[in-house]
């Protein structure tokens, strides 16, 4: 008598890898020169075909995408590469990365301890000031829900940076940060509140060091703070 077949589920694991596949390849058009920004991609029934994948796992791909910044969807025109993709490579590398929780967190770490460092040179007095106003939101909230608030104070930070050059940097940061942000189970909001005072009184001094110095001290807990319950599988 035979023993009956065992089910084997992957779908989950499988499809998740499907979606990956389908980012990287559709980055790859660009980062291969076959295609450039502004450039309207082929129909979605072209692209299953050319990619043997089912609608939704092109869709899941196609929505990463868009969420990062490297295609834009119009309706009734059609799905097309933004033409800033080209000034903003951090955000391709982002889409290849997108479920390198640790490697985001680190791009964040990096892309922001520069930023704050040229922020001391150059931020006004108009900035500290909405910095001031950002801390004292998140010390006044009650339901700890101050995702926007802490976003914008790293925001008003990247933007006092005021570097051109840099630009397609901060909306990669922004990216980081929401993911990270979606990664956090649980708000300290006097911790946080602690942190950003440090990093507005170093940048309020002006004082390079210092702010480097500050806003390492808040990143490198909220690293260890995600990583703890990071689960790759997962």
């Amino acid at each position: 008598m035979e023993e009956p077949t065992k089910k084997v589920i992957v779908e989950s694991v499988n499809r998740s890898t499907l979606s990956k596949q389908v980012v990287e390849r559709i980055v790859d058009l660009l980062m291969s020169g076959q295609m450039k920004p502004g450039d309207k991609l082929p129909p979605e029934m072209e692209l299953m075909e050319e990619l043997q994948v089912s609608r939704p796992v092109l869709r899941e791909a196609l929505s990463a995408l868009e969420t990062l910044g490297v295609i834009t969807r119009k309706t009734r025109e059609g799905t097309f590469f933004t033409n800033k993709v080209g000034s903003q490579p951090f955000s391709v590398m982002l889409a290849v990365s997108v479920d390198n929780l640790p490697a985001i967190i680190e791009a964040r770490m990096a892309l922001e301890l520069g930023l704050v460092t040229m922020a001391a040179e150059k931020i006004t007095d108009e900035q500290l000031a909405r910095l001031k106003e950002t801390i004292d939101l998140i010390a006044n909230s009650v339901d700890d829900d101050y995702g926007e608030v802490d976003k914008e104070f790293h925001r008003i930070i990247a933007l006092s940076a005021n570097n051109p050059v840099v630009e397609g940097m901060i909306n990669s940061l922004l990216i980081t940060h929401d993911k990270v942000n979606t990664q956090i189970k649980f708000r300290e909001r006097d911790l946080t509140v602690e942190y950003h005072t440090a990093i507005y009184n170093a940048l309020a001094k002006h004082d390079p060091h210092e702010a480097f110095t500050q806003m390492y001290r808040h990143l490198s807990y909220v690293r260890e703070k995600i990583l703890q319950q990071y689960n790759p599988a997962h």
